[in-house]
């Protein structure tokens, strides 16, 4: 049903224009991502992931075709959406509450009863000891969740993540895939992750799009099929299937297949 569908990419063509030469982005690609599921794009490096993401924004407006989010353009619904960028961003001057109030202080929403919440979030996600540190006495997961805190602490409807653990240690990586799953579940949102970490993607994803080399367009939709959190879906039989099915995809894009 209509209603059911957060945001779509509808036969988008993205042509980045330069003082010397044009780049193709994007072409011809679809893409419908339904209210409260997480969905995951993967595909080659420098194939456009991140370029969808700030389509989804209204960063870019498309060459070609239509970009819908709430029903609106992108651009006029842009305080329902949040945005986690590869680095976590956070004000190196500012303790980690402070960052973690940000978003809502810019917004005008920052008082006594969001302040609370934003401290229960730090709190509940190993954070409390360090409300007052700064962001340079914090390991890298734990800058990332912070980070993560700050971006949910003004609820948005539509999170996008832009590779958002591309920075850590793969074992901080697994460590912190339960808890941000468990993060953005328990606010019945919609998060859209591009990540090159295939794993990743199944483990975390109800709905996996592969996306072709440059030009980006939708290659194939892979639904795993697991449940619970990351960790227990991959202790799932299911999880290799789904591994080998995406990974085909890529390796046979790669090879010009």
């Amino acid at each position: 049903m209509e209603n059911d569908i957060i945001a779509g990419l509808y036969n988008v063509k993205l042509v980045y224009h330069e003082p010397t030469r044009e780049t193709l982005a994007v072409e011809g690609l679809s893409l419908e991502i339904k209210r409260g599921e997480f969905i995951s794009v993967v595909g080659p490096s420098g194939c456009g992931k991140t370029s969808v993401l700030k389509l989804l924004t209204g960063l870019l407006s498309p060459t070609e075709g239509r970009v819908c989010v709430m029903g609106r353009e992108p651009g006029t619904v842009r305080r329902r959406i949040g945005y986690m960028l590869q680095r976590d961003a956070l004000f190196e001057w500012r303790p980690i509450l402070k960052n973690a109030e940000l978003g809502l202080e810019i917004r005008g929403e920052l008082n006594a009863a969001s302040r609370k919440k934003v401290k229960e979030m730090l709190e509940k996600y190993g954070l409390g000891e360090f409300l007052f540190h700064y962001p340079e006495e914090l390991s890298g997961g734990m800058r990332q969740k912070a980070a993560l805190i700050r971006t949910l602490a003004p609820e948005p409807e539509l999170l996008l993540l832009d590779e958002p653990f591309s920075a850590l240690d793969h074992q901080t990586r697994l460590l912190l895939e339960d808890e941000v799953y468990g993060l953005i579940r328990s606010g019945g949102r919609t998060a859209v992750l591009v990540t090159h970490d295939i794993s990743e993607a199944v483990a975390m994803s109800d709905r996996v799009a592969v996306f072709t080399g440059r030009p980006a367009s939708v290659k194939r939709i892979v639904e795993p099929g697991l449940s619970g959190l990351p960790g227990e879906r991959r202790a799932d039989p299911r999880f290799a299937a789904a591994f080998e099915s995406i990974w085909k995809e890529l390796r046979a894009d790669e090879r010009g297949a």
